[in-house]
């Protein structure tokens, strides 16, 4: 059998490596404790469950149009006029699976062959290897913890050529948690303009940003300038949906139309019980991210006060989503040199599943999720604390 060559260029998920490793233990009966999960460890609102379970009762089980049933996608676009003042149309919305096929379809309806994709690194890990499915080319954009790891223009315009042709942001940040304020999205995005730049806003975690902090979207900008600029989203993580897999895209009807024919030929409408979930989910209540981020503010503190000041370990302190991204470059050894063997050698030695720095393009950190029980997460540092200082 031959597979294709795309696909040789392609690396294996470290998260999925990483989990296999975890399970290999477990399965050898070790107790193991996962701080690489990119899910909150809150269960789904009742609301949105139970919109589903009346959609199977009045059997809404059949195909939907391919973007989304038309009120979840004029909920869709309700939602950046309420928390953003944007106006748009359900004609600007696509109801995906997940961000990550909004960003598949993106990437496939922007790029062509040979076309150079900006991408600030550290990055979410699936971004280099959607763009080389579309046949682009990565261009990273280094940052370093002094920056919080946000690109500047002049970062930006100095890796700009003439093939330069998208601009992917994410705010807050996987895998560091930082964010940009909206001056500075402001500023890149005159940038973008500017040289003709795409730009690709991933703000997956937009409502998961803490005080002093505010939300920052480039949504008003795309009201303005809707040719030049779309928008990510999901309720994967603002309503606990992760398994639900539903994503949505704010972008120019033609381009939308674009996504659309792509969808229609690869996984057509997502799940249509999934939908009335999702509609139930951004027309009720959003009372749950009030307890989700006094959480989640409460283990960040905990947790960047151990890995900062117990062990001495560099860290931006991130204004968002549920991520640390410390510098633990002065922990490797000859013997695990990198953040894969150091990775390794935590979960052998201390039972803690973690994501090496080098999967989002930044060998000298490795990611932290404090998306987990308080005590649970405590404990956890505790043994990766004693693995990396003996203490």
């Amino acid at each position: 059998m031959r597979i294709s060559d795309r696909l040789a260029r392609i690396k294996p998920s470290a998260t999925l490596a990483v989990n296999a490793k975890a399970q290999e233990l477990k399965a050898q009966g070790r107790e193991i404790v996962s701080l690489a999960v990119g899910q909150p460890d809150f269960g789904t609102p009742p609301h949105v469950c139970d919109a589903a379970k009346q959609a199977l009762d009045e059997g809404f089980t059949r195909y939907t149009p391919v973007p989304g049933i038309p009120e979840l996608r004029e909920a869709v676009a309700g939602y950046y006029d309420r928390f953003y003042g944007a106006k748009a149309e359900g004609a600007n919305t696509i109801i995906s699976n997940g961000g990550k096929q909004v960003l598949y379809n993106l990437l496939m309806a922007l790029i062509n062959p040979g076309d150079e994709v900006l991408i600030p690194s550290p990055y979410w890990v699936s971004y280099p290897a959607m763009v080389q499915l579309a046949e682009g080319v990565s261009v990273f954009v280094p940052t370093t913890p002094d920056q919080h790891f946000l690109v500047s223009v002049d970062d930006l315009e100095q890796l700009r050529t003439d093939r330069t042709r998208v601009l992917i942001l994410n705010s807050p940040s996987n895998p560091t948690g930082c964010c940009y304020t909206q001056a500075q999205l402001d500023d890149i995005a005159a940038w973008a303009r500017q040289h003709d730049v795409f730009i690709i806003s991933d703000e997956v975690y937009d409502r998961l940003v803490y005080d002093p902090a505010t939300p920052a979207s480039l949504s008003k900008l795309w009201e303005a300038h809707p040719e030049s600029i779309a928008i990510v989203g999901a309720l994967s993580k603002s309503f606990c949906m992760t398994g639900w897999r539903v994503g949505y895209a704010l972008a120019h009807e033609e381009l939308v139309k674009a996504m659309v024919r792509i969808q229609g030929q690869s996984t057509s409408n997502i799940n249509s019980v999934t939908q009335k979930a999702a509609l139930a989910a951004l027309s009720g209540s959003w009372d749950i991210l009030d307890d989700m981020k006094k959480a989640f503010v409460r283990r960040r503190d905990m947790a960047y006060d151990i890995i900062v000041n117990g062990w001495g370990a560099t860290c931006p302190k991130p204004d968002g989503a549920f991520y640390l991204f410390p510098v633990l470059k002065q922990f490797y050894t000859p013997e695990t040199p990198d953040s894969a063997s150091m990775c390794t050698r935590i979960l052998e030695q201390a039972g803690v599943a973690l994501v090496p720095g080098s999967a989002f393009g930044d060998d000298d950190c490795i990611r932290f999720s404090y998306a987990v029980d308080d005590d649970v997460l405590r404990s956890a540092l505790d043994k990766v604390g004693k693995v990396l200082t003996g203490k």
